[in-house]
């Protein structure tokens, strides 16, 4: 197979590259002729990739990062019917955990790609701007906003103190959704529509979406206590939150969510503000997977 390797060099810490250096190796090695798509932002990598696309050689997209990388290039790759492999070196690698890709060893990874077993899922198309697993809006996004403004401590730890800083003055939050048609009125500490399961680096926030069912899983989060969201938040990893009688669930095609001075954020970057309409693409992209 003829492809093309895009990497996000910042991903894991700055080990884009290296990781990157590593599964081209083992790909050539393999017998697969390896394309490296330059560009140092994801706007050069988009437009470097899109004219490999444009060739008609391309076989396969291997995207070396986390999720961010792989949201970069959708918009070029999505409809092509051209497969996309992942070789995870982000910090959060949920679309990866979603399909069951392996996390921890590049090897790994780059074997299911040279495997070749190819399988659809939907993507999520938020005004123009494609996502693959959680759009999130509430509680999450303005820890998010808090965190990027951080300058100190770096990864998780920056991400935990955010945390703290947001749950002293959360409050919850007016929310209007329309879903397929059904106006929805509440408050709620924060809203997720997932193709996927988790955000965050495994906080199953979406437990139970499946990625190729042709719908999108809107999770409500009912108002709680602060002390009681410190309770849940603990259970995302495991899904168990699902049980909770402030976990609200629906399943829909199309969804519009709006709420006052509340920030949105997609495959873990930020889409801006609500508010924001999200539709389903089946099958919109074809993945490598074990």
């Amino acid at each position: 197979m003829r492809l093309a390797v895009v990497v996000n060099p910042l991903s894991g810490r700055q080990q884009g590259d290296r990781v990157a250096g590593e599964a081209a190796a083992l790909l050539g090695r393999a017998g697969h002729t390896v394309v490296v798509v330059p560009g140092q932002t994801a706007a050069e990598r988009r437009a470097a990739l899109s004219l490999e696309l444009d060739s008609g050689l391309v076989d396969g997209v291997v995207v070396v990062g986390g999720d961010g990388a792989l949201h970069g290039v959708l918009d070029a790759v999505a409809g092509t019917g051209v497969p996309v492999g992942l070789v995870p070196a982000g910090t959060g690698n949920d679309v990866a955990r979603t399909l069951d890709l392996p996390l921890r060893s590049v090897h790994a990874a780059v074997d299911v790609v040279h495997a070749g077993r190819t399988r659809s899922i939907d993507l999520m198309d938020v005004g123009g701007i494609l996502v693959a697993s959680v759009v999130a809006s509430g509680f999450d996004s303005k820890v998010n906003e808090r965190a990027n403004a951080l300058r100190w401590p770096h990864g998780r730890l920056r991400y935990l103190r955010a945390v703290a800083q947001e749950l002293r003055v959360f409050e919850p939050l007016p929310f209007e959704l329309d879903l397929d048609g059904e106006r929805l009125s509440t408050e709620a500490m924060l809203v997720a529509v997932g193709n996927g399961e988790s955000f965050g680096g495994g906080l199953r926030i979406c437990a139970g979406a499946v990625p190729d069912d042709g719908l999108l899983d809107v999770v409500v989060i009912k108002p709680v206590s602060k002390a009681e969201l410190l309770k849940v938040f603990p259970q995302l990893p495991s899904g168990r939150h699902v049980d909770h009688p402030a976990f609200e669930r629906h399943r829909v095609r199309r969804v519009r969510v709006a709420s006052p001075g509340v920030v949105a954020y997609g495959d873990g970057e930020r889409l801006g503000p609500l508010p924001l309409t999200a539709d389903v693409r089946p099958g919109a992209l074809q993945v490598f997977v074990p």
